[in-house]
């Protein structure tokens, strides 16, 4: 029943998701610093995976022990809205429904189709690899990041704003029969602490 619920809900992400306008948005300069694991971020994502996709806006709240992702199409309605509190992870669509799980990556994939790597996520949007876990990091000619292979993922940045990415990239490879995925995010705004 679970696969049945995951290729309904992943077909109606599409669907909405198609109608989302990709329009352009400014990105002021902030300096979030290392130490400060708080921050809100605002921007646009396209996703790929296999032979679907679609592009949306999102809203993200992220905290060291709670985050809050709000996936909307670009007139503000929600689509599904990702919660982090602990060790739970909650999922609810539009449609009202709700799932959970230990992590993110498994409960994207059951429900929409696709991995969403939250584990690593708040350090990759930073431009730094997660602490304590392997990396693989290869820097630019300015001495940033230019990409990050950690957690079966590979992260590519192609812009930045002041110390922060504003145009990002994350792979990860078909793996067992599971679809590749690729996310290509763009940063409009950034905003430190709460």
């Amino acid at each position: 029943m679970l696969n049945s619920l995951s290729a309904v809900a992943s077909r109606c992400l599409l669907l909405v998701l198609a109608y989302v306008l990709t329009g352009c948005a400014s990105l002021t300069a902030v300096s979030i610093p290392d130490a400060d694991l708080e921050f809100e971020l605002q921007g646009r994502a396209a996703l790929h995976y296999g032979a679907e996709g679609g592009s949306t806006r999102i809203t993200w709240r992220h905290a060291s022990a709670a985050d809050d992702l709000l996936i909307t199409t670009s007139l503000g309605q929600g689509v599904a809205r990702i919660t982090r509190r602990g060790g739970e992870v909650r999922l609810a669509t539009a449609d009202g429904k709700e799932y959970s799980a230990a992590d993110a990556e498994t409960l994207t994939e059951a429900v929409l189709g696709w991995r969403l790597p939250l584990a690593g996520l708040p350090d990759w949007v930073r431009g730094r690899p997660a602490a304590g876990r392997p990396a693989k990091t290869r820097k630019d000619e300015n001495g940033r990041i230019a990409s990050i292979e950690q957690d079966t993922w590979q992260i590519g940045y192609t812009g930045w704003v002041g110390e922060l990415p504003s145009r990002l990239t994350l792979n990860h490879d078909d793996v067992d029969g599971k679809a590749a995925v690729e996310i290509r995010l763009i940063i409009d705004q950034w905003k430190a602490g709460t």
